[in-house]
């Protein structure tokens, strides 16, 4: 009894490890007739019972995992798509910046002024609708105003070119002009503008202007800023001569009470040139003034 124990012992661990690691055909063999009734095991190349040669069955390869995969579900797909709507680009958005850079006070010499420099834009990125404002009322008096309306593209990202119309209220009859030109920051963050304008019976003119800001602190700002006029004809009227016409060199210090809201004082020199200084000089007036200013900058 012992013994037939120690052989049935040893049967049942040659059949464990031929279904294990393949047992080789002969060892499966000697296991006896009933070795070869094992599921997923290939039989096709192991000798008959009774010794004969081996059936002429085909071997198959097994291709069935004993843990198959599932296919993939329409479920498992959405689990594993990440959701980017927080990464989209906003290129394509409607913004908008509009600048009140100076309204100020100004002590001229025929008497109080008061100046602004508006500017501002609505669009994308790339393309938007920009608008200028300037002007100057003294004593009472509409002096000068004009209104600029140009469309910009975006040509890198720091510079634009524009183009669109201007039109002049003051001073003389109201004008409207071409304009087009390019804006954008040079090195060291320096603002700067150039524009060129063809007018009514072929006046032409330019306008270059540009300022940069000198952080003091984080809120008290120096500002430097220039601008030049060229025209391309005389007009006796307007008190415009040909060439360059007159320059103005300011000089402003705000503080940002906060980033929107900036008070500042400052001073500007004006002077004309050429026959727009004997324009002025006819009619009374002094082509060279130095004017003490205070005003305020705001943005939203």
């Amino acid at each position: 009894m012992q013994f037939l124990k120690q052989s049935k012992a040893g049967l049942t661990a040659v059949l464990l490890a031929g279904a294990t690691f393949g047992a080789a055909p002969a060892v499966l063999a000697q296991a006896g007739p009933h070795a070869a009734q094992m599921p997923g095991m290939d039989h096709s190349a192991m000798p008959a019972p009774n010794g004969t040669a081996p059936q002429s069955t085909p071997s198959k390869a097994v291709t069935e995992s004993r843990t198959p995969i599932p296919a993939l579900t329409e479920a498992d797909r959405t689990a594993a798509f990440i959701n980017s709507d927080g990464h989209t680009v906003h290129d394509k958005a409607i913004n908008y910046f509009f600048l009140l850079d100076r309204l100020e006070w100004q002590n001229a010499r025929d008497g109080n002024a008061l100046n602004w420099d508006f500017n501002g834009w609505i669009g994308g990125d790339i393309n938007r609708l920009w608008l200028r404002s300037e002007g100057e009322r003294s004593n009472g008096k509409l002096e000068e105003a004009e209104v600029e309306a140009l469309w910009g593209h975006a040509i890198s990202p720091w510079w634009d070119v524009v183009g669109g119309v201007r039109h002049d209220f003051k001073p003389g009859k109201s004008q409207t002009w071409a304009a087009f030109g390019l804006q954008g920051l040079a090195l060291y963050n320096f603002e700067a503008e150039a524009t060129a304008y063809v007018g009514e019976n072929g006046q032409t003119a330019a306008r270059l202007k540009g300022e940069y800001d000198v952080l003091i602190t984080n809120r008290l700002i120096l500002q430097p800023s220039a601008e030049v006029n060229f025209y391309g004809q005389n007009d006796r009227t307007r008190e415009i001569g040909s060439g360059l016409s007159g320059t103005e060199f300011g000089l402003r210090l705000r503080y940002e009470v906060r980033r929107e809201i900036a008070p500042y004082v400052g001073v500007t020199w004006n002077r004309s040139y050429g026959n727009t200084a004997d324009f002025k000089r006819a009619d009374g007036r002094n082509p060279t003034e130095t004017r003490l200013l205070a005003g305020v900058r705001m943005w939203f």
